[in-house]
């Protein structure tokens, strides 16, 4: 394949969003199991042929030279350049940065370990938030003496919404101290305007903890000008990563707000490292990610990627909002939307049963999401190797089923 620039233009990344035959290339780098129409990929990405080849090379190696290689090489060296490689990638410094397992295991840490909400304050979370986010934000209120704040986002949300609940929010909750806040909710696709909220959070005394799950590799953004304080993402994912992959972001001068993870003393205060639960890592996992972000590289990165995605996307959508008895959950303004995307059956009160059918009449497999203020969902997720015609064979799937 063909390696392109990332800083192309936006008339460029839209013309490759739509060039099949660039896609069929690169879809010809993946290995791909026969059997039902993936639309799923929102669960974790797939590793290219290349990815896979060494990550098998590298666990055999491992196996084999066991702690004389970790020891005395990765440990000292290779993971320290893994690291600044991520680093630069992302226009932040390596101090900055820990690698983890995956996003929740990075928002936990975080969550977990702040330092700076007292008996009386409130954390603020939101309907879109993941479960598990919910549940360690509780935990910490609970921890700490603070109260709770939960908001349900207005349906259909506008980017004027979006911002509105913040701020009613806020000035209805003076003692909120720290929020979580996701960047592509994993309900519905919706992409919240991140940026545009720190700064008001920030407005508000407000610390915010990010959820940047869906958001590597599918959109592009500079972390820096984000201005989140604190984030977790995944590497396994839209970054085609093995699985057991993520890491931790801290904005250089708060790292003092998040402790010692457990009271670790392995490394100085100073160190990120020492704020990520210690244990051995998936080295092998490890050691592919050169490759990993050489081939995202290649591909023209996060710009590229996310409008392909968010071009299959369109192709479903725009003829789905015409089919009576299916609503599109997710909005249509460019800036709220990826390539992951909701609906519902109207017709229908099951969504569950109707995901089903998608998989039992049509072979295509969606996944049924809850817990969103609009309603039980079904969610659709292209990946790299979907083809346009797969799109149509949704559309047609859900004329059928509507």
């Amino acid at each position: 394949m063909t390696s392109i620039p990332m800083s192309t233009t936006a008339e460029q990344t839209d013309q490759r969003a739509r060039d099949e035959a660039f896609w069929k290339d690169v879809a010809q780098r993946y290995d791909v199991e026969p059997g039902a129409l993936n639309l799923e990929y929102g669960y974790f990405g797939r590793m290219t042929r290349e990815v896979l080849r060494q990550y098998e090379q590298n666990l055999a190696y491992v196996n084999r030279s066991n702690a004389v290689y970790v020891r005395q090489r990765f440990d000292t060296h290779d993971s320290e350049v893994i690291r600044a490689d991520l680093a630069q990638l992302l226009g932040v410094g390596a101090h900055e940065i820990a690698l983890t397992r995956c996003a929740t295991e990075s928002l936990q840490t975080l969550i977990r370990n702040y330092n700076e909400l007292q008996p009386g304050e409130q954390v603020l979370i939101s309907d879109l938030d993941y479960n598990s986010v919910q549940t360690a934000m509780r935990w910490l209120a609970r921890r700490c003496g603070a109260g709770i704040v939960e908001i349900t986002h207005r349906h259909p949300a506008t980017y004027e919404s979006l911002l509105q609940s913040y701020r009613e929010a806020f000035v209805a909750n003076p003692g909120i101290k720290l929020m979580a806040l996701t960047h592509v909710t994993h309900r519905t696709g919706l992409v919240m305007p991140v940026q545009d909220l720190t700064d008001l959070a920030r407005s508000h005394g407000v610390d915010v903890i990010l959820d940047g799950a869906h958001a590597l590799g599918q959109l592009d953004f500079e972390l820096e000008a984000l201005n989140v304080p604190f984030a977790g993402f995944n590497l396994q994912k839209w970054m085609g990563a093995p699985l057991s992959l993520g890491f931790v972001y801290v904005r250089q001068g708060r790292l003092a707000a998040i402790d010692p993870d457990m009271g670790d003393t392995r490394y100085a205060d100073d160190d990120i490292l020492g704020r990520v639960p210690y244990g051995t890592p998936n080295i092998p996992a490890l050691m592919t990610l050169p490759t990993v972000f050489a081939e995202h590289r290649a591909i023209g990165g996060s710009a590229v990627k996310g409008a392909r995605l968010a071009y299959l996307r369109d192709l479903w959508v725009k003829e789905a909002r015409g089919i009576e008895g299916i609503e599109v959950l997710t909005p249509d303004d460019p800036r709220l939307y990826c390539g992951i995307t909701s609906f519902r059956f109207t017709r229908h009160e099951d969504q569950q049963v109707m995901a089903q059918r998608l998989l039992d009449e049509h072979g295509i497999l969606a996944v049924t999401r809850y817990g969103a203020g609009c309603g039980p969902c079904i969610r659709i997720t292209p990946g790299f190797t979907t083809r346009a015609e797969d799109m149509a064979r949704l559309v047609a799937a859900l004329r059928a089923l509507a």
